[in-house]
């Protein structure tokens, strides 16, 4: 399951996406139009800056922009810099590996192995979705 740092940066990236190429975007027209709390949305921009994604500019005609054009970022980017895997299990994870506690041995166990498949499956969606693509509410798939 994703955090909720992870979708609202999400959020606040499309939203900054949408904007690209229009020069800074104030914090306060992201919060309200993604309905993200500002002291929060703060801190996550901070973040995103920090890796590489975001640049900002202080000042009343500041705000914040993509550093990068959207279809260079990624959600599988966006999620390992929020969460820091996409494996749902720390002995799934590429970059975050650990040894489950409490289990059989990894050769042995099958969860572990479909968790892998489960891992590599996420990464080739996720990262194969930038920010420029245009997901509408009508291409989701139904349950």
């Amino acid at each position: 399951m994703l955090s909720q740092r992870t979708r609202y940066t999400i959020r606040a990236l499309l939203h900054l996406a949408d904007r690209y190429g229009e020069g800074p975007v104030q914090l306060t027209e992201i919060a309200q139009a993604q309905n993200l709390p500002a002291k929060f949305l703060t801190v996550i921009l901070s973040q995103m800056r920090r890796a590489g994604l975001v640049d900002t500019m202080r000042g009343r005609e500041g705000g914040y922009w993509l550093a990068r054009r959207p279809e260079e970022i990624s959600y599988g980017e966006i999620v390992r810099l929020t969460r820091g895997s996409l494996g749902l299990l720390p002995c799934a994870s590429r970059l975050a590996y650990e040894q489950c506690k409490n289990c059989i041995s990894e050769d042995q166990c099958r969860l572990h192995r479909a968790m892998l498949m489960v891992r590599d499956e996420t990464a080739r969606i996720l990262d194969g979705l930038s920010l420029a693509d245009k997901v509408e509410v009508d291409d989701r798939i139904e349950a």
